[in-house]
Order: structure tokens, then sequence, then C-alpha cells
């Protein structure tokens, strides 16, 4: 059972490294100035700091963390203490080579960067291990401990004779039997059978990358050997704070990159962890979007760091003005940081925090914004920023202990699927793009502002009115059986071109396919037509013809009914988009890649039958305005928020008390660009 995160209000703060400041200590006094002064509540520490803890081996010193814990303490500030794995010292790397990550060519790496260890090696579990028992023992007790922060973002993988060895059991305790194993790689192609579990190696460059099973096998090695290591790594935190709850902060990254969060299964991952909470760092004003599509990527990856425990999360970094990684570190313009922190809020985080709160005066991340900044002093823009959203935080204080609206819609995200999908020799590599098709879904119920869940295989599918399930190429009979009860009782399903193809061990399937799935959406797949960049499809329906672009399914009814056809080539007139009834519900099936010209078309006339759109007391007439709701059972909280660079204009069908301004409004109401209100009504 998980262990709760209690505080009574909105955490506002982030990483600081007094660390890199203790020869200068006029400057940590300044900065607990100046933090107060911008509303901060919350501090992490110790992220990275393994060398200035123990500074050789068994020697500590945690003077230094006893005077920042005291300060932090005497003006009521909360604190989220990190475990320091991230980055190990020299010492230790030195001493005990073996630490030390091996890539895919079976070199080790030199001394370097972060997060370059083995999660296998005995001595580092047992060096972690020290290091947090240490810290435990010593802070465990302190009233300000609020949280325990764990390494820092964890990925990537070894590939050292220890993880190799670690991958050849956990392969033989998943196949028993070398048979077994042989069958579900498919080994007899290419002459591979396996005769010994000895000769099982993970995926490289220099050896085998052309076994499907085998790389999907190691991606959930990957994950798997991560929880146990993170499982090793807390032992001395549950056995000793067992009343403190513990978090991993997810990479979620820039969201309008595909494979923002691609590395580790974290739906796997957020069943070891008490609390979500995920980095984000959308580059807002970029180039080649607007902001309101960002605005649409940024939300629905709240939702899904939401949805991984289905409930509030946190937000562990964002950046108080730029970052110094995208390929051009743009700087927020004025408005967006509020805009951005608050939508985060408005999706269900119960925090703002940043990496970082005093900027490096060098190395790697020297540049990356921060709210005291490397010109110092209060006055920068950034600082300003900062203290608006801690005043916008001490004002919702209120819709702290309030939830997101409960979502009748989910789309079914699946990492599994999304690593044989992008590893599958077929299709076209630049065009598969799963996440980007799952935002392209997600974008009718963004415009519209009906909440969404983002569901994985063992969610119960049940309390959702529709379930959208997009390429599921890899898909078991197990999640096929679950699709056709969940119709059969009164669901209503969306599936679309690319699904059902192989089973959980990348093995095709024979003949017509999925026999439950099949029967849910009443077709049969013949084959998929994949198109060129140039080439487009069509297809006729609601007396309207729409664009296909790059795969179009060949299907034959069964039970169902066509909703649409194609236009052109040797499948013209042949259905493009079906519809089947089933026990009470009903199953879509997309056939074709369309735009969301299309979809808005589609899911507009599902989310009128099914009433997916909430009563709202706000109307608004622009898509770039967005509107989302926390509750509990006594009040409605409305976060308006206008992702456009020009002004707009909502209208309030009934009186609403603004939050901001305290005063009961009604009628038409001005945002300003990139503004945000957020309005309380009484249930």
């Amino acid at each position: 059972m998980a262990t709760p995160l209690h505080t009574n209000e909105f955490l506002h703060g982030g990483d600081y490294n007094p660390d890199q400041w203790l020869d200068h200590p006029e400057v940590i006094e300044q900065d607990f100035q100046d933090f107060k002064q911008a509303k901060l509540n919350t501090v992490t520490l110790g992220i990275f700091a393994w060398d200035k803890l123990e500074p050789s081996e068994g020697q500590y010193d945690f003077s230094w963390l006893d005077q920042i814990f005291d300060q932090a303490e005497a003006q009521g500030t909360k604190i989220i203490l990190s475990t320091p794995s991230g980055a190990r010292p020299r010492w230790l790397s030195e001493k005990y080579p073996e630490v030390l990550r091996v890539n895919e060519q079976g070199q080790r790496n030199q001394f370097g960067e972060r997060h370059n260890h083995c999660y296998t090696a005995p001595v580092y579990r047992e060096k972690v291990q020290a290091i947090n028992r240490q810290l435990a023992q010593r802070y465990g007790k302190r009233p300000s401990l609020l949280l325990w922060h764990i390494s820092n973002e964890y990925g990537g993988a070894c590939y050292c004779d220890l993880c190799q060895a670690a991958f050849r059991e956990w392969v033989q305790a998943k196949y028993q039997t070398l048979a077994n194993l042989n069958h579900a790689y498919w080994n007899a192609f290419w002459s591979h059978e396996y005769t010994s579990w000895d000769q099982i190696q993970a995926p490289s460059p220099s050896g085998d990358t052309g076994v499907m099973g085998l790389n999907l096998d190691w991606r959930r090695f990957v994950t798997d050997r991560t929880i146990d290591f993170f499982e090793n790594e807390i032992k001395p935190l549950r056995e000793l704070t067992p009343d403190i709850p513990v978090t991993a902060n997810f990479m979620g990254g820039n969201p309008s990159e595909s494979h923002v969060f691609y590395d580790l299964d974290y739906q796997k991952f957020a069943e070891h962890v008490d609390v979500v909470s995920w980095d984000s760092y959308p580059n807002w004003s970029n180039g080649y979007e607007s902001t309101a599509r960002l605005a649409m990527k940024t939300a629905l990856m709240n939702d899904v760091m939401r949805s991984l425990k289905h409930s509030n999360y946190l937000i562990m970094e964002s950046t108080p003005s730029q970052v110094n990684w995208h390929p051009f570190n743009r700087a927020k313009r004025p408005g967006m940081h509020e805009m951005g922190s608050l939508q985060q809020i408005a999706h269900g985080a119960d925090s703002v925090l940043y990496f970082q709160l005093h900027q490096s005066l060098g190395a790697s991340e020297m540049f990356h914004g921060s709210v005291v900044t490397n010109h110092r002093g209060t006055r920068t823009r950034a600082f300003n920023d900062v203290t608006k959203v801690g005043q916008d935080l001490q004002q919702l204080q209120p819709v702290l202990r309030t939830t997101r609206k409960t979502a009748k819609v989910a789309i079914v995200f699946d990492y599994d699927n999304m690593w044989a999908l992008d590893d599958a020799r077929n299709y076209a590599n630049e065009t598969k793009q799963y996440w980007r098709t799952i935002q392209e879904h997600y974008q009718y119920f963004w415009e519209h502002d009906i909440p969404v869940e983002i569901v994985s295989v063992t969610d119960d599918l049940t309390p959702y009115s529709l379930v959208i399930d997009p390429m599921h190429f890899m898909m078991s009979h197990a999640f096929a059986a679950k699709l056709k009860a969940y119709v059969e009782q009164g669901g209503h399903l969306v599936g679309t071109y690319i699904t059902g193809v192989v089973d959980e061990n990348f093995l095709a399937y024979q003949g017509d396919g999925l026999a439950d799935l099949q029967a849910t959406y009443g077709i049969s797949v013949q084959e998929t037509d994949t198109l060129y960049p140039q080439q487009h499809n069509a297809l006729t329906a609601y007396h309207q013809a729409y664009q296909i672009n790059d795969y179009c399914d060949v299907v034959d009814l069964a039970t169902a009914q066509s909703v649409g056809t194609y236009q052109k080539d040797f499948y013209a007139g042949t259905p493009a988009v079906t519809k089947n009834t089933l026990g009470t519900g009903t199953a879509h099936y997309l056939a074709a890649r369309t735009g969301t010209d299309f979809l808005a078309a589609f899911y507009e006339q599902l989310a009128t039958t099914l009433q997916l759109k909430l009563p709202l007391p706000i109307a608004k007439n622009n898509a770039h305005v967005a509107i989302q709701v926390r509750e509990d059972d006594q009040q409605s909280y409305y976060f308006v928020t206008n992702f456009s660079h020009q002004p707009a204009t909502i209208t309030l069908n009934q009186s609403l008390k603004n939050v901001f301004s305290d005063q009961v409004v009604s009628d038409q109401q001005e945002l300003t660009s990139y503004g945000v209100q957020v309005y309380v009504s009484k249930k």
C-alpha cells in the first residue's frame, strides 16, 4: 500500500545545490531570503551531492547538510531529500571499476557524465544502500522531511558480464526450457537456435539485432532490472522512515518529441513509487507549431502521469525560463511561465518545482534557467514570474484537496506495443509514429475540454464510456478478450489500422488473427497498404471526403457495417471505417490514417451520442482556450487558459467567483494572451 504524501499547501520550489556554494556562505544566506520573497516553500536537496556527503569511502560529512536543514526549517520550508545514486563520486569508480557501465560494443565506460553506473554490480548496490541508510538515520525524523526523491531520472542500460548473467537468469525464469525460448524467438530462422542458456546475449550491433523477441525481452529486462535496483535502494528508507513516501522523477522532457519516455515502462515502475512525479520541459514558443498545439501535447503528458496511479501527481522539475539542452533554447514569452505552471495544476499536479533554484557557476547546466540566475538579485523577469506563480498557488490553496474531473474517455497506451511496433521490419520507419497517433486522437477531446485517462492493458476498462485503442500492433489474447467483454457489456471502442498483428512474443497471428478481436470489430483484415509520404488515398464519410495518409488496412466485413469507404486504388469502394454492434456496446474500426479533420468529425458524432461533453458553465469560441476542472464533493474549480498570443473572450453562463480577484463575475470575461483565470462554483 502506498505511503501518502502529507502536505497542506501546493509545493513550490525545486532542486537546490548549496554544496556548490559551501565556500560562499553569504550566497546561501541570500538564497534563502530570495526563496522566501519568491514564495518558495520547498527545496529538493542532495541530488548529485555524493562526493560532498561521502568525500572518501566510509567517511561521511553531513555538517553542511545539517545547516541547510536548519536554515530551511527556520523559515518553514519543506525538504524533499534525494538519494545521491544518480552520479557516484570518483573514488567509488576508481576503487570499484565494475560499477561503470559497459556499452553495447562490450567496452567499459570511463568515469564521467551521470547515470553511468551498473544496476547489477553488488558493490554499487551495497554503497548506495550504505549512504541511503546514513541519510535515513540522520534526517528521517526531521520535521521538514516531506518526501524521498530516489536517484534522478533513471534510464539507460549496462551490457557488462554481470548484467548479461542477470539477463540470462531473467530469460530462463520466463521461458523455463530452451524449446520454449527457441519457439518464442522463432530461432529456426537463420539457424539461431540456442543449445545452452549460456549462449544468450543482449542485443548488440556486433551480435544479434534481428531477433525481435530478444530485442523486446531486453527492453523488458532493463525495466525490471531498474526497478530491482530501485527496490534495493529504498530498503533502508522503508525500514527507517516508513511514513515518508518515495518517488522517482519520471521523464517527460519535451512533449513535442515522440520518444520522451521511451526507455522504461513507467506503467510498471509506477507500481513501486508512492507518488508519481515527472520532469516537464515543453519548448514553449518554438518555431514549428502553435502554442495551443504544444499545450495539447503537454496536457497529454500530464494526463499520462496522472493516469499512472489514477491520482494527483507532482511536477518535480520544470524551468522558470529556458533550458540548455533543446536544439534551440528560447526563453519563455511574458505570461508563459504562469500559463504552463497552472496548466499542470489544472490537470492534477500538486506542485510546481524547478530545476534549478540557483544557477550553476559552471559545467554542463550552467546556462539552464533558474529562480536565482548568475545575474543574481530579484529583479530578473524569471524571478518575478516565479513569484507570481507562488502568489497564484497561495490563492489556489483550497484547490489542493481536489482531484481532476473524472474521465469518461480512455486511450490505451502500451509500452510493449510501442517498442515492438518501433522495431517491426514492416510499414515505414518514418511514419509508424505510435505516440503521434495517440496525440492526434487526443486532440479532439483536448479542444472540447473532455477529460481523458491514458490506460494500460492491465487497467479496468469498465469505468469508461469510450475506450480508444490506436495501432495496437502487439496484442495478447487476454487483452483481446478484455476488449470483447468491455464492448459486450455496453462499452464503446475505437480501434485503428495495424492492430492485433503479433502476440506478446512478437510472433505473427495466423489466418484471420485473434478470434476475439475479429468478433469485437466484426471484420477481418486482409492486408495493410503502406503509402509513401507523397501518396494519398481518400475516404468518404458523413457526406464528405477526407484525405488518407500513410496506412490503409484492406478489410472484409463479417458482422460490421461500413461507415466510410475508400475512394482510390484497388480497394476503392471497400470499407475504410466500420461499426460493429456486440452485446450492448459498439466497436468502430478506423482502417486508415486520416488527418485530424476526419477525427474531429468522427469523435464529434461519438461525443454527442455518448454525451461525453461536460456541462460547463463557461462558453468559449476559440480552440486555443482550454477549460480543465478540478473538484471535490462541494466545489468545482474551472481553470481557463488562453494558449495564444492573442487575447480571447469567454462567456460565463452563470455567476462564478474568480479565485484570483475574489470577485463574483458573470457574462463576458477577457483573457489576456497566455492568460489564466480560475473560477469556482458550489455543487
